[in-house]
């Protein structure tokens, strides 16, 4: 019997019900629950406290009352929003969405769908106020996570991949160095974690909710649509070392977007510095777990160790992010 069927016992109605991992989270370890799909149980990562679960139930009521579909967290039969196993981990379980997912983006159509989604899920809860109870350290904190990778280096000079990692780092810190943008933007509730795989849509392609809400957080637009662009317009995927943004889904997403919630010029502005942030933040997060081995999910069948996984996505990701830079004239007349 596998760690969720021990706790099926917390929600009665899932009860007797088959259960199989679902494959792609990076964070929590997931399964969904019955066939048909009644319900997903995840074991969230030790990042998240519980009461991220008290954050994700105001939001969603809210996103409810206006009329916008999403995953609920399922009381335990004590009424609380998780449970917690023998080893004081700590799970919950979600309401199912049907619907379809997808690791990278497959159409201008599709990108279109996805930025007018998140377009309508930002108006929905625009008017929400909400105290957040848990706040996820250095959420799109880009100094931060420049700083724990300069930390790596000289904490794992011992690492097998120090010097791979090494060089990489060099650029990621010139890049960093160099990028034009202002860190200083009107926050607003966002999301957190837009990547493709975390959109949700029927089966006739039309974007329906978001799902992992345990990003949820007050960030700057350019933040927000950064981390969106980053993965919907790198039609390669992360799990590839040479990453090309791609203006075509790019501009099918932005224009989706726009015309539904369209943001203060100021905003605006910030866009396209945005997405290159977010893709050298990402890749130094990659590249800081290259050498940790302790946070990213990973895969066996693309690299031979956490390790290179992770440094494999980091080297993706900057290269993402020059792809970015180089185009950043062509992205400003898109948004304009």
């Amino acid at each position: 019997m596998s760690d969720p069927e021990l706790l099926l016992h917390n929600w009665p109605q899932l009860l007797g019900c088959s259960v199989r991992t679902l494959e792609g989270g990076l964070i929590n370890a997931t399964w969904q629950v019955g066939e048909p799909p009644q319900a997903v149980v995840q074991r969230l990562h030790p990042i998240f406290a519980p009461e991220v679960n008290e954050d994700i139930a105001a939001v969603t009521a809210h996103l409810k009352l206006r009329g916008m579909p999403t995953p609920t967290v399922l009381p335990t039969t004590q009424g609380t929003l998780s449970a917690l196993d023998d080893e004081q981990r700590c799970w919950r379980a979600l309401s199912w969405v049907p619907g379809c997912s997808y690791d990278t983006l497959q159409s201008a159509a599709m990108a279109a769908q996805a930025g007018e989604l998140v377009a309508r899920w930002h108006l929905a809860t625009n008017d929400l106020e909400h105290e957040f109870i848990f706040r996820r350290p250095a959420g799109h904190n880009t100094p931060v996570h420049m700083e724990k990778l300069k930390r790596a280096l000289s904490e794992r000079t011992e690492h097998r991949l120090w010097d791979s990692v090494n060089r990489l780092a060099e650029s990621i810190f010139s890049a960093w160095e160099s990028w034009e943008g202002s860190l200083d933007q009107r926050l607003r509730l966002s999301h957190g974690d837009l990547k493709i795989s975390n959109l949700r849509f029927t089966e006739q392609g039309e974007g329906l909710c978001l799902l992992d809400l345990d990003t949820l957080a007050m960030l700057p637009l350019d933040a927000e649509l950064g981390d969106a662009w980053r993965s919907w317009c790198n039609p390669a995927g992360e799990n590839i070392d040479a990453a090309h943004f791609d203006l075509g889904l790019f501009e099918a997403s932005a224009k989706g977007y726009l015309a539904i919630c369209p943001p203060s010029q100021e905003e605006l502005d910030a866009l396209p510095g945005g997405i290159e942030r977010i893709c050298l933040e990402l890749s130094s997060r990659f590249a800081s777990d290259a050498l940790y081995e302790d946070y990213f999910g990973w895969d066996d069948r693309i690299a031979s160790s956490h390790g290179e996984h992770s440094l494999l996505r980091a080297k993706g990701q900057f290269a993402l992010a020059c792809s970015v830079r180089s185009q950043r004239a062509a992205i400003e007349t898109i948004l304009r």
